[in-house]
């Protein structure tokens, strides 16, 4: 495939049909997953794109590299990708792209309000002039896309159960450190998670005292606990040094993310995430349907407080 073909861009509904060959993609990042290492030498990750012609439900782009500093680094769910010469491949009557290191390439580009056109990473990429028309028309696309999965492909914070994984979609509240090398982050969706059964026999309460937090010492600061919703359980997400570099750039106070397949368990009392190899970010913009509701109840509880304390 020559330099030319390079811009003979498929759309993903006719990239699926062309099983076992070479293609040349360019996508959104909706979702991504942590990189690992595989059975062999290799490192593995994958991401999920869409497009214009295939925005629900988008299809997976597996990675293989031999250094993990060589596989994509995604900036931020809703970034571009540019992709040449992967593979279609079918795996369980899915279709996946496959990106070979010795002869596939990408770019990764920012979203929809990048204001250039220079990719932030790239692997045996070549930019060209051409590129910016193709980022272009795909930032303008971005402008009004939003991510519809339905309400049926997620769970409430109040449907936890101890060691099961769950899709949980939460708004980011905070972000700190409570140990080296060990992050935290506090998410809510506006919903009570589930009670704890807690030990109460009085031989081992000296022994097993439980924590009223999780968070380091001193406590985080009063002001920042008042711009905490008032609704609702908070829920830590710990985040450990093997994860902390691929996505601590990603979980931006005040945003919404999806984890899928993220940890649910209870830690001295206290309900937590934790996030896990097969742990993935999805892309959630705020003007998701489920996004706007959790807001809405927010602000009903506040207003039916606000009028309870005035009648009283």
């Amino acid at each position: 495939m020559g330099e030319r073909d390079d811009y003979k861009f498929l759309k993903i509904k006719d990239a699926i049909s062309a099983i076992n060959q070479k293609v040349n993609l360019i996508g959104v990042v909706i979702e991504l997953g942590f990189p690992k290492t595989t059975r062999g030498t290799d490192f593995f990750c994958s991401v999920k794109i869409v497009d214009e012609s295939y925005p629900k439900p988008g299809i997976p782009v597996n990675f293989f590299m031999a250094h993990m500093e060589n596989l994509p680094t995604v900036g931020s769910p809703g970034d571009i990708i540019q992709l040449s010469r992967v593979v279609m491949k079918t795996h369980n009557d899915g279709v996946y792209a496959l990106f070979n290191k010795k002869f596939s390439s990408f770019a990764l580009y920012e979203g929809k309000n990048g204001e250039d056109f220079l990719p932030y990473q790239c692997s045996l990429f070549r930019p060209r002039d051409h590129d910016s028309k193709f980022i272009a028309g795909m930032r303008k696309w971005l402008v009004d896309f939003h991510v519809d999965e339905g309400v049926n492909t997620f769970s409430f914070l109040r449907e936890m159960r101890e060691g099961q994984h769950a899709n949980l979609v939460c708004k980011i509240l905070h972000v700190c450190e409570i140990a080296k090398n060990e992050w935290m982050a506090l998410v809510w969706d506006g919903t009570d998670s589930p009670p704890i059964s807690i030990n109460t026999n009085p031989e081992h309460k000296m022994d097993e005292q439980l924590p009223l937090q999780l968070e380091p010492s001193p406590p985080l600061s009063r002001d920042l606990l008042r711009t905490f919703p008032t609704v609702g359980t908070i829920l830590r997400v710990i985040i450990d040094k093997v994860n902390q570099k691929h996505v601590l750039h990603l979980l931006n106070t005040g945003e919404w993310v999806k984890f899928i397949s993220i940890l649910c368990e209870v830690h001295a009392g206290l309900w937590c995430g934790v996030l896990t190899p097969f742990t993935k970010l999805r892309y959630l913009s705020n003007e998701d349907h489920f996004v706007l509701a959790c807001q809405r109840y927010l602000y009903v509880c506040l207003y039916n407080t606000y009028f309870k304390y005035k009648c009283n």
